[in-house]
């Protein structure tokens, strides 16, 4: 019966022309807000933001380059090499395995990306941490990464903007990745030495001590709409205090009305209002993107 069922009765439908083609799994993505399903093409041309509840779903760095800068364009900053594995770590499975995996499911090194265009004509360098690589957790080669970015911001004198999202830090390099914290924080403060803008973006989650440390030192702080900032959790925060906390707590809106960020901005706004804050801060009049100095790679 096996033999007929798995071998005979296959063959025949496959003849036929009557096998159900199996749909892909990231197909339809299920809006968390809503439960609606929604086509991943159909999310991917609104910047992932799902239509109907407006819910602002995890962004890949590349795709998130691309609509920042004008026309999609611009050049990748390359980062120095960092050892992948420094305490040869170790928990339920090797570190360097999971590095592997997050690698090929990404198809980036790690979880930080960066460019150098224009974004309204405007030029500037751009960061993206990515979720998708082990939680945006902060590394060696991340922490490295940002500060590599700002450099070049540094060398082309130009604003620097960051779009944070992470878990924290990298609890696989240990005090290692806790270094990363107070590196960044330096290379903030030569930014400002130089008198360059510097425009965090803070996107869900942004939580752990990139909260402590880079994430929470920009000139202006952005938020997209919902999204969870904070440096401990909720609940771990409830069962210190015993208290309930307020509705919204930790929530973009909520950090907004208590003065921690100073906009909340839909997606879709977001590169008219990173370059107007950025023209501002230069004191530098509306420029177009035609107008740009750098002639950028497509990517």
């Amino acid at each position: 019966m096996n033999w007929l069922k798995n071998f005979v009765r296959p063959k025949i439908k496959a003849i036929l022309g009557t096998v159900r083609r199996d749909t892909p799994e990231n197909m339809w993505i299920k809006d968390p807000d809503s439960g609606q399903m929604v086509f991943y093409r159909d999310l991917e041309a609104n910047l992932f933001v799902f239509p109907g509840s407006g819910h602002h779903h995890r962004m890949p760095s590349r795709d998130r380059l691309v609509a920042m800068f004008d026309g999609g364009h611009y050049e990748p900053i390359a980062f120095p090499q960092v050892a992948a594995d420094p305490l040869k770590f170790r928990d339920e499975r090797k570190y360097a395995d999971r590095l592997k995996e997050a690698r090929a499911k990404t198809g980036v090194d790690d979880c930080v990306q960066a460019g150098l265009g224009t974004v309204d004509g405007t030029r500037m360098v751009i960061a993206v941490q990515d979720m998708g690589f082990i939680a945006g957790s902060l590394g060696t080669a991340a922490g490295e990464a940002i500060i590599t970015a700002m450099r070049a911001a540094v060398t082309h004198k130009c604003p620097f903007v960051i779009f944070v999202a992470s878990g924290g830090a990298r609890m696989q390099e240990g005090i290692l990745s806790l270094m990363q914290m107070p590196r960044t924080t330096v290379m903030v403060q030569e930014l400002r030495a130089h008198k360059l803008p510097y425009i965090v973006v803070l996107t869900n989650p942004t939580t752990g001590g990139v909260t402590a440390s880079y994430a929470m030192l920009g000139d202006v702080h952005i938020a997209e709409p919902k999204a969870i900032i904070g440096f401990a959790g909720a609940r771990v925060i409830e069962q210190t205090i015993r208290e309930k906390l307020p509705p919204g707590f930790q929530r973009s809106e909520f950090l907004q009305d208590h003065g921690m960020v100073d906009l909340v901005v839909q997606r879709k706004d977001m590169k008219e209002t990173v370059g107007r804050i950025a023209r501002l801060l230069l004191k530098a009049p509306a420029a177009t993107p035609s107008q740009s100095l750098i002639p950028a790679a497509s990517v």
